[in-house]
């Protein structure tokens, strides 16, 4: 009986904690709303989108409703949308390949074309001059190379590859949706100045839900010249990563990193520990190797130990966690599809132009990947 007694008055203290929560949120919201109007309306549309910056929406970025529990929630949310979606994709791929996935993360597979179709992949990829930009960041430029529609009507091994299954279909399982990506090649070039390291270098989720990034390195890349790294089993939300998520929500203020402010949160190697999560792992890999991996894990590139050159086949993909349904990507309607990447670009120019918002990614004529680095001072 005592025991009954306990159960009883245990869930109503859980009932009136619901209620007092509800409470609390519906004042905060209120005070936003009195506060101003239009903003509230404008940041509360975002509440079930992929936006994810603090700084620039005052209701994701509010420290109340975090203590309260939105960010949280987001989090918790979306982790069950993606295992929910995720399980209607796997019939598409290698029972192997989930197995590997839903344990670390990525999906890892060495000598992942035929030898014949790689060598042309890559033949086709290093001496096509393509529509290039590039960013430098610290001692690093990353240059990203257009693979536009319009591109690739003359590069028929990269166009077939990008709309093969084996590829796609790897792609679309560890996005969780059927996606339309954005792919690029890009090449990493480290230590083409004396400056601070790339801010990529720190170990970081890119944001608050799954999504997916690939590369199909075209070279070889040894430990000590930068590779991928990632902590195999950290895009599973266990209780201690979701508390530390709602840690993080509340502790953002003005002079937190500028990454974290806009929600790719940093973590530290302790902390990952702390989290209940392994040691990284460094992604030292020979040509023709793919990896697929879930970017709400944590990951980074590695620091290199000398001035080197990364070359890859790089796509990613990032949709609104929040939708039940596989398909209905807006960014595969045909016009959209084929001119992703020159919009994307042209609409970083416009803003810069108009709005005067720094465009990191300056335009540098047509390259070839093997051409060297232009953008190697500010």
């Amino acid at each position: 009986m005592n025991l009954f007694k306990k159960n009883i008055f245990e869930n109503i203290k859980k009932l009136d904690q619901k209620k007092q929560k509800k409470i609390a949120v519906a004042q905060e919201l209120g005070k936003m709303f009195i506060h101003s109007p239009s903003k509230f309306i404008l940041d509360s549309m975002a509440l079930f989108t992929q936006s994810k910056s603090f700084e620039a929406n005052s209701v994701l970025g509010n420290s109340r409703l975090n203590q309260l529990g939105l960010h949280r929630f987001r989090v918790q949310f979306a982790a069950q949308m993606a295992a929910q979606r995720r399980s209607k994709l796997a019939k598409f791929i290698h029972p192997a390949d989930v197995e590997n996935f839903q344990k670390n993360g990525f999906i890892f597979r060495e000598n992942f074309l035929a030898a014949e179709e790689f060598s042309q992949l890559k033949q086709e990829l290093l001496t096509t001059p393509l529509d290039t930009r590039e960013t430098l960041q610290g001692d690093t430029v990353t240059r990203r190379m257009a693979l536009d529609g319009k591109t690739l009507k003359h590069m028929p091994v990269t166009r077939q590859f990008l709309h093969s299954a084996k590829w796609r279909n790897l792609l679309n399982y560890v996005a969780s949706f059927k996606v339309q990506p954005i792919s690029y090649l890009q090449v990493i070039f480290s230590h083409v100045r004396k400056a601070k390291a790339d801010p990529q270098t720190n170990l970081h989720s890119d944001t608050f839900h799954p999504s997916a990034k690939a590369w199909l390195f075209l070279e070889d890349v040894a430990a000590d010249e930068g590779p991928f790294v990632y902590v195999p089993g950290s895009h599973l939300l266990n209780p201690a990563r979701l508390n530390w998520e709602q840690q993080k929500s509340e502790a953002i203020t003005a002079k937190t990193d500028v990454m974290t402010r806009r929600g790719s949160f940093r973590v530290s190697e302790s902390e990952i520990l702390e989290l209940g999560y392994v040691k990284p792992q460094a992604f030292a890999v020979k040509a023709n190797t793919l990896v697929i991996a879930d970017t709400y894990g944590f990951h980074a590139r590695a620091k290199s130990l000398k001035p080197s050159v990364r070359i890859e086949l790089w796509a990613y993909a990032r949709r609104n966690p929040f939708m039940p349904w596989l398909g209905g990507d807006p960014l595969s309607l045909p016009f959209l599809k084929s001119n992703l990447v020159p919009l994307y670009w042209a609409g970083l120019d416009f803003m810069e132009k108009k709005f005067q918002r720094n465009n990191p990614w300056k335009k540098v004529g047509n390259k070839r990947a093997t051409d060297p680095a232009v953008l190697t001072s500010k």
